[in-house]
């Protein structure tokens, strides 16, 4: 079943955010933090902190660095909380879009979230506003080159594993469950070597827009200035890129 191709968008913006390198183990180890503070340091009874180490290893970052953090998280750190929030707005052209930040400061991070679509031809909204465009879900990408199986193997296997559904596009497919199904789901398909070249806990919009590249490059100059915010570790837009 075709639909919104989340693999595209992270193809599309993956160049951008490889020169972010060390602003990305920055926002590794804050989800590190923040998972250990919340679900203990045991990855296999912590689901938050399993995916975070994922992120890790995918963004090459050095063990040493997350053995730092964990070890900062167990301990008594005073002073250093960090707290989620969930802004929501619209870009331009009237675009949905979501923004997943972990702060130490509330009102810093709003003020500058607030600037941010102010300046790139957006607006901040309410809670709410925009929440009901997406839906969260489990993502995991299989590139098709490196696929072993057909589409109607695969499908049959990721729908007997847990899945919701098997979207396909151009160049991958894309396998959808429930956020509590998603563990179950990538571990039958590793189980079965099927090679996964993206896997996350992300938010899937249910309706996408539709722009012409000009108007797409003024949301990304929007989505960019939010990734580059170092309280801001996930936006998420209903674009179809």
């Amino acid at each position: 079943m075709a639909g919104h191709s989340k693999w595209k968008n992270i193809q599309h913006r993956k160049e951008r955010q490889d020169a972010k390198r060390a602003k990305i183990f920055t926002k590794i180890s804050k989800e590190i933090y923040a998972a250990v503070k919340n679900g203990g340091s045991d990855p296999d009874q912590n689901p938050r902190l399993r995916m975070a180490l994922h992120k890790a290893k995918q963004a090459n970052m050095p063990n040493d660095n997350i053995q730092r953090t964990i070890k900062k998280a167990t301990g008594d750190v005073e002073g250093l909380t960090y707290e989620e929030i969930v802004y929501e707005g619209y870009g331009p052209h009237g675009v949905a879009i979501m923004v997943d930040v972990l702060t130490d400061n509330r009102n810093r991070s709003a003020a500058e979230v607030r600037h941010l679509f102010n300046k790139h031809g957006g607006n901040l909204g309410e809670s709410g506003c925009v929440a009901y465009l997406f839906e969260r879900k489990g993502l995991i990408v299989v590139d098709k080159e490196a696929a072993p199986l057909g589409e109607d193997d695969l499908m049959l296997m990721a729908i007997e594993a847990g899945a919701e559904d098997l979207r396909v596009e151009d160049d991958a497919y894309e396998v959808v469950t429930a956020p509590g199904d998603y563990e179950t789901v990538k571990q039958a398909l590793e189980t079965k070597q099927i090679p996964l070249a993206e896997t996350q806990i992300t938010m899937l919009p249910t309706t996408t827009v539709q722009l012409n590249d000009e108007q797409k490059e003024q949301v990304m100059k929007l989505i960019d200035a939010l990734e580059d915010s170092d309280d801001v570790q996930n936006v998420y837009t209903n674009v179809d890129w």
